[in-house]
């Protein structure tokens, strides 16, 4: 077979090439380029590729993987929530109120806590997202904003200190040699991807997102489902503030600004579609990984932190000219 045969519209072989590459990116695209940043950053620094740098990549992504798991959910199904950040440390000063040592120290009591918190604020989106069709960008947005005031008005605009050691446990102890916040994402994961792959909950979540109309004539529960992705958003976000307060052994009343882009950023870069249903949370915890990976080499490089927000940003914009594209 000559070059001038491969030139040819329509040519078989040239055909079955360009599907093979195209199905490589559109499922693997994810991994290369995850892997094609850690050898770029591993040959730009001495540091990079060592056991304690990576343990502080994978402990500080543990925080936005477990954010950005509960915003998959919800936007597989259609929606968008950009509360997260702000119902995270709503949760966490709750928890951390119930954890003042030592007069004042109830760690069950605290966990509960939080996560009725997060479940009341995932309630509260979904049941005016879903019941009341007020759209989803307005309502996470007010609750962005509500979330954040009852904040400081709780703590009154001060950290919440002198936690118990087993509430810091959350967020500085380990297992097994592991750190806890690796564990809890670990965990989150396998649960939300079981529900997601073998569940009927899971099913209709994306043939929610995938298309609404056909999943109500299939008999499927809309706004129920709809509903329901909320609610696990919130309840991750309160996990994610137990976790976040520990690390930071305060709760502060401003933790959480931009957490919620940062989520939403690893949800897209992992290849979920804005429009609904598709996605895997796989390509989540890729996005959260790169995102964390940037950061660490960029910090490990010298550079600003400002830069680290155009690269996300440049980032953000390119995942979503991809997904546009395979939707074309």
């Amino acid at each position: 077979m000559n070059s001038e045969s491969l030139r040819k519209p329509g040519n078989p072989a040239l055909s079955q090439f360009g599907a093979t590459a195209r199905n490589i990116l559109q499922n693997q695209g994810i991994l290369i380029v995850f892997v094609l940043l850690c050898v770029v950053l591993t040959l730009s620094s001495e540091f990079f590729l060592t056991w304690n740098n990576w343990t502080n990549i994978i402990r500080q992504t543990a925080i936005n993987g477990i954010l950005a798991i509960g915003v998959t959910y919800v936007i597989l199904a259609g929606g968008i929530d950009l509360s997260v950040g702000s119902v995270m440390a709503l949760c966490g000063a709750v928890a951390a109120s119930f954890s003042v040592t030592p007069e004042n120290s109830f760690i069950g009591v605290a966990l509960l806590a939080s996560l009725a918190t997060g479940f009341i604020a995932g309630l509260v989106n979904g049941a005016l997202t879903a019941y009341l069709r007020i759209p989803a960008f307005v309502v996470t947005l007010g609750m962005l904003s509500a979330a954040r005031g009852l904040t400081f008005i709780y703590t009154d605009g001060r950290p919440i200190s002198n936690l118990s050691q087993p509430f810091l446990w959350f967020g500085n102890g380990a297992v097994l040699g592991i750190p806890v916040p690796i564990v809890a994402l670990a965990v989150v994961f396998a649960v939300c991807w079981f529900v997601l792959r073998y569940t009927v909950f899971g099913r209709h979540v994306y043939a929610v997102g995938g298309n609404e109309r056909a999943a109500i004539t299939n008999g499927v529960r809309t706004r129920r489902v709809t509903a329901l992705t909320y609610i696990v958003s919130g309840v991750l976000a309160s996990l994610a503030g137990v976790i976040l307060t520990a690390r930071s052994t305060a709760a502060l009343p401003q933790a959480g600004i931009a957490y919620e882009l940062d989520a939403i950023a690893a949800v897209v870069i992992g290849g979920t579609s804005l429009s609904g249903g598709k996605g895997t949370l796989i390509g989540t915890v890729f996005g959260a990984l790169i995102i964390g990976t940037i950061n660490n080499g960029l910090d490990l490089l010298g550079i600003s932190s400002y830069y680290q927000q155009v690269v996300k940003g440049l980032i953000i914009v390119g995942a979503v000219l991809l997904d546009v594209g395979r939707r074309r």
